[in-house]
């Protein structure tokens, strides 16, 4: 992908979250970006090809900041404290007008973006589970295939729920409290002590 399509895929990306799909139309986009509409025609087909592209970024920019946060220098607790707060933020760009168009509108995309946003983020507390067995951090003895599901339910719950909403849980106090329920069940001994500093400095950092 070139750059300056990129640039009107982001560009595209903030008004479908501010105003939702449907209503920002190919006159508004080209208005909005400064150029004409032939022009915008020389990077996509029509409507249908530039949310499917802007999907598609968005796909691929949220797997990159999940692998940023994944680094070699940081056992399994301090990693899990970088994926929360990549998840935060991702949770932060949700827009609901945008996911309610394109579940209405655009079905395919729709149950394609949680089909791949459910497996990456699963994937993700996989590999943690098991970095942190292998560190000696977390319960031996735990089910990692059970316990990984339960977390990957808990924030896809987030999407739809009515009991506790995006909004709530991106609350710093909220969100610390579920983290801490999370860890405090898969860390063992040696890890709790990480996890008390980490704690500590999620609270000094506020």
């Amino acid at each position: 992908m070139d750059d300056e399509l990129s640039a009107i895929l982001k560009k595209v990306l903030f008004l479908y979250r501010k105003y939702g799909i449907r209503s920002v139309t190919m006159d508004d986009v080209s208005h909005e970006l400064g150029i004409s509409k032939k022009t915008l025609y020389q990077y996509v087909r029509d409507k249908d090809a530039l949310v499917r592209q802007v999907i598609e970024l968005e796909m691929s920019s949220q797997l990159n900041l999940l692998i940023d946060s994944c680094k070699e220098d940081l056992n399994a607790i301090e990693e899990l404290v970088e994926i929360a707060r990549c998840i935060n933020y991702m949770l932060k760009e949700y827009s609901a007008v945008a996911e309610y168009d394109l579940k209405k509108y655009y079905p395919d995309l729709y149950i394609m973006l949680r089909k791949v946003r459910k497996e990456r983020i699963l994937k993700f507390i996989l590999d943690n589970m098991v970095k942190g067995k292998n560190e000696g951090l977390y319960r031996e003895n735990m089910n990692i295939d059970i316990l990984s599901r339960i977390s990957l339910s808990h924030i896809d719950s987030m999407f739809d729920s009515e009991v506790i909403t995006i909004t709530e849980f991106l609350e710093r106090p909220f969100f610390l409290e579920y983290f801490e329920y999370h860890l405090r069940g898969i860390v063992n001994a040696s890890g709790l002590k990480i996890l008390e500093d980490q704690l500590q400095k999620l609270e000094d950092s506020k």
